[in-house]
């Protein structure tokens, strides 16, 4: 077993596959190197490629998903699975736990993947799609597998990066493509102020929230609705190699 295995040290993506293309699989690419250049791992990008358009040629996939994890030097694995429609809403909780964003790994997509887990089943015990997490100070941070958007005043808004989130390629797409302000706001004032939630995630894409905790939120909202014609329109941009 190779050291990062053992210590869990690797780096992974995971690329929503359309109609047997990947989607903004550049984006993920350039994810995926800066994690592994963060660790210490080498990285063939090109290479990478080549093992994402054989498993799509092996698969077939008409929607689906790629994880590629790298795990040390010339140990790059893609698998590719079969992914069902995601509904348009789901809820999330608050997990017990906060983001530490002074860790070496906060902002990686880092396979020592352990707090995520133990959130997700927080939330999965609590009859919950997702955990939301605030980072040390308090701060509303991310969400397990999912960055958090929200609106207050009528103003769509994310946390920012300093808060150890996750750079989410869906989360990028979607300040590009459509906008919203980055703000560092106090996890329960965002939860009882907050007139919508949504999270953006390769899984879930653009996806209402309509109970955090116990307060219910009506989803998915106007924002969120216009945010998610805006995704379908500029989704087939970005699809292919």
């Amino acid at each position: 077993m190779n050291r990062q295995v053992a210590a869990g040290d690797g780096v992974f993506e995971a690329v929503k596959v359309v109609g047997g293309r990947p989607f903004a699989l550049d984006l993920h690419l350039q994810r995926l190197a800066r994690g592994a250049a963060a660790v210490g791992l080498p990285l063939d990008a090109n290479a990478v490629r080549r093992q994402v358009a054989a498993a799509l040629a092996a698969e077939h996939l008409e929607r689906g998903r790629l994880r590629i994890t790298c795990t040390g030097a010339g140990e790059t694995a893609v698998t590719a699975a079969a992914m069902g429609e995601q509904a348009a809403t789901t809820t999330v909780v608050t997990a017990p736990w906060p983001r530490n964003q002074r860790s070496p790994l906060a902002g990686l997509k880092a396979t020592a993947y352990a707090d995520n887990v133990l959130a997700l089943a927080h939330a999965r015990e609590r009859g919950a799609g997702e955990a939301v997490l605030a980072d040390l100070a308090g701060h509303l941070c991310e969400g397990t597998t999912a960055n958090v958007f929200y609106v207050v005043d009528g103003e769509l808004r994310t946390p920012t990066l300093a808060t150890g989130c996750l750079p989410g390629v869906t989360r990028a797409l979607v300040l590009e493509w459509y906008g919203a302000r980055e703000l560092d706001e106090p996890l329960d004032h965002v939860r009882e102020r907050a007139s919508e939630v949504f999270l953006a995630g390769t899984v879930r894409d653009v996806q209402g929230v309509s109970r955090w905790d116990d307060r219910e939120l009506p989803a998915p909202g106007p924002v969120t609705r216009e945010v998610r014609q805006v995704w379908a329109s500029r989704e087939p941009e970005l699809l292919g190699f």
